[in-house]
């Protein structure tokens, strides 16, 4: 087992990465930046090093600083956690350069499943189903207006190294399809580096369903069951569920056979995801891989039991998976609130400020990943997110109910959040009989504006 790890993160997944390795007896490096010097993060950690100013670009995605840092302090291996270097190959390559284990997939891996294009084509090799789209990358307007006359509008063009919902447009006729192809492409430059694009059949207010796998360096590979991460904004999830109530068993046990496929095509060998879209008729397709621990994970340890990133450390150095396939069962159902502080009324703008007065919610099944304190000042140069709202109940309306109740026990003020929103959320009709897709929060934002309308004129 690893002496010490360096977590490359912030915020609450770094903290949860610090926890587990606590559990397994492993000393921790912390690295912050400037803006960070007080985070809770630092504060946990068996030793903290600054590696740069407050814009991430000079600290969190400071490789020769952080590499530095992992050297200096003895450190054996990297849990770079989620976003800013997790899924960077170079990272990985210069990581294992420096004779430290990388904790996540070989370099390899993450090239070819972070190049959505790449990804896609290995998928349709192993007999993954695929959503219809072109077979490689477009290179122009009218190659590209071609094979869209093949697929059939409306269509989806996608930056093979995307992420996130950025570089991606939709074209539902001929005539839409220059400016959208042009969007997508400098999109992609600017967030991604080059203009790499393809195009995929626009799949309207689909599902989206992802398993969770995990693989070990012997060949062993298990799925802990699927999460529901439908409720989205602008490809950016708000709500996510265990597992999903809308698949029948004979579909879900498809998805896990396929989803384990996936991972043995390209020899997977860590904590990741294989992500589908599914149609109202069942129907499902693999749309990319996360190399990566993701932020919803705690919903998938409250069903199963099952510590996430504890396993990932474990076959990161090595160990043999600890569970069997037979051995993880689905025990109730679990739901997680995205806390951010931005103002969903206002355009989702971010808030930043001080944390006045914080009450956290308890009580059996209630969970609270974060790492935020009172006093506790919210910096402007990072995700929004501060805490994730966890609940765990025998089944879907408990656990519905047991939101409601811990949502209106979390007070945070001195910052604008979206508690409200989820409030909300959690006393709609539809949401509450699952009656809800990818485009659920756009249509419940417009309904809700429109009733603040009517309020008004009355």
């Amino acid at each position: 087992m690893f002496k010490k790890v360096l977590v490359a993160n912030r915020g609450e997944i770094a903290v949860r990465i610090i926890r587990a390795c606590k559990v397994l007896g492993i000393e921790t490096v912390a690295i912050y930046s400037t803006a960070d010097r007080e985070a809770l993060h630092v504060q946990l950690a068996t030793e903290a090093v600054c590696v740069g100013g407050p814009q991430a670009k000079d600290s969190y995605l400071n490789i020769q600083n952080i590499l530095s840092a992992a050297t200096l302090s003895g450190c054996d291996a990297i849990h770079p956690g989620f976003g800013f270097l997790s899924e960077n190959s170079k990272f990985a390559r210069l990581v294992e350069e420096c004779g430290i284990t990388f904790i996540g997939p070989t370099p390899e891996i993450i090239d070819i499943m972070g190049n959505k294009s790449k990804a896609r084509e290995t998928m349709m090799a192993n007999d993954v189903p695929t959503v219809p789209g072109s077979k490689a990358l477009i290179s122009n307007v009218e190659e590209g207006m071609k094979e869209a006359e093949s697929i059939g509008y409306p269509v989806l063009i996608k930056a093979a190294n995307g992420g996130g919902g950025k570089g991606m447009r939709v074209a539902y006729a001929p005539e839409e399809f220059e400016n959208a192809f042009h969007m997508a492409t400098s999109e992609a430059k600017a967030n991604f580096g080059d203009e790499d694009v393809y195009l995929e059949k626009f799949v309207a207010n689909p599902k989206h369903i992802e398993f969770q796998i995990i693989g070990d360096n012997h060949g062993n590979y298990i799925h802990l069951y699927e999460r529901d991460c439908s409720i989205q904004r602008n490809h950016q999830k708000v709500i996510e569920e265990a597992p999903c109530r809308a698949l029948s068993n004979e579909v879900r046990e498809r998805m896990a056979a396929d989803s384990i496929k996936a991972a043995r095509a390209i020899n997977y060998n860590n904590v990741g995801t294989i992500e589908f879209i599914v149609d109202a008729d069942e129907n499902y397709y693999f749309i990319e891989m996360n190399t990566r621990i993701q932020v919803e994970h705690p919903i998938t340890e409250m069903i199963t039991g099952i510590d996430i990133i504890k396993e990932q450390i474990r076959v990161a150095s090595g160990h043999v998976l600890s569970i069997k396939q037979e051995d993880v069962k689905i025990n109730g159902y679990a739901i997680e609130c995205r806390i951010n502080a931005e103002d969903p009324f206002n355009g989702f703008r971010p808030s930043a400020g001080t944390i006045d007065t914080l009450v956290l919610p308890g009580g059996p099944g209630i969970r609270v990943d974060s790492a935020i304190y009172q006093d506790y000042s919210v910096p402007p140069f990072y995700d929004s997110m501060m805490a994730k709202l966890i609940v765990h109940g025998k089944n879907r309306l408990e656990c519905i109910r047991k939101m409601r109740g811990a949502l209106e026990e979390l007070i945070i003020d001195g910052v604008t959040t979206n508690i409200e929103l989820h409030y909300f959320i959690m006393h709609n009709l539809d949401y509450v009989q699952g009656k809800f897709d990818t485009g659920f929060i756009a249509g419940f934002l417009k309904e809700m504006e429109e009733h603040e309308q009517f309020i008004q004129r009355a």
